[in-house]
Formats: C-alpha cells, structure tokens, sequence
C-alpha cells in the first residue's frame, strides 16, 4: 500500500482519505536503511508541515521513532516536487494544543484515535532547513 500511494503523491496526487499526505523520508534507527512513509499532513501558517504520530495505542509509529532518532537526515516530498530537507520539532504545551486543535478542525478523527489510545499523540511541526 505504501509504495501505491508513494507512486501517487510522487506523481502530483497528494491526497489520502481526504487528507493532504507528503512521504516522509527517514533513516531506520535499528537498520540505518531509508524509510519511506506516507503521512497526512497539515498546515498552520507557520511556514512547516504539521504532522501527528498516531497509529497503535501503546508505543509510537516506527516513522516517529525513526525520525527523532536522525533528525538531522529527514526530509519530505510533497506531491509532484523534489525533497525538501527539514527539521523536526516536537510540540509540547500550549503550542501543541494550538495546533491539536487545527488539526481536529481539519480532521475530526484524530481526537476520535486520540480518545482510544493511553498516549498522548506527539505532534511534529516539520519546517524546511535552509
């Protein structure tokens, strides 16, 4: 399925359950292999791609862990354009609530997945490196 909507995205068509998606590109943090993961994405007119790591209900996704773990090595493709290397930041505080609540305006599921899980689902703000 991923390489599918990979495909997709690279060719122009960003959109996966009526949601903007990018592929996330990242460094294995076991295998230090390329990780290719289509993600939704969101924006909050901070010049950056706000993005959500839910999946699951205990641990956060591989492409999270993969990604704190070489920060530096991320980058992101948008439909149809090449990758743009970026910076993650983790959300915390009154700025994750803020841009939660952008993302729940967008797409109510999320506070629904939200509601099932222990975790508080970190939210990422991806910005472009210069």
């Amino acid at each position: 399925m991923n390489s599918r909507l990979n495909r997709k995205i690279r060719r122009g068509h960003g959109q996966f359950m009526g949601m903007e998606v990018l592929i996330l590109n990242t460094v294995g943090r076991r295998s230090g292999q390329p990780r290719e993961t289509p993600v939704a994405w969101f924006g909050d007119g901070k010049d950056g791609w706000l993005v959500v790591a839910s999946g699951g209900t205990t641990t956060h996704p591989d492409w999270h862990l993969n990604l704190m773990g070489s920060p530096d090595r991320a980058t992101v493709e948008l439909p149809g354009k090449e990758a743009v290397p970026v910076t993650p930041h983790v959300l915390e505080g009154a700025e994750r609530e803020e841009a939660w609540k952008v993302i729940t305006a967008a797409s109510p599921r999320y506070a629904k997945y939200q509601g099932k899980s222990d975790r508080e689902y970190p939210v990422v703000r991806l910005t472009a490196r210069a």
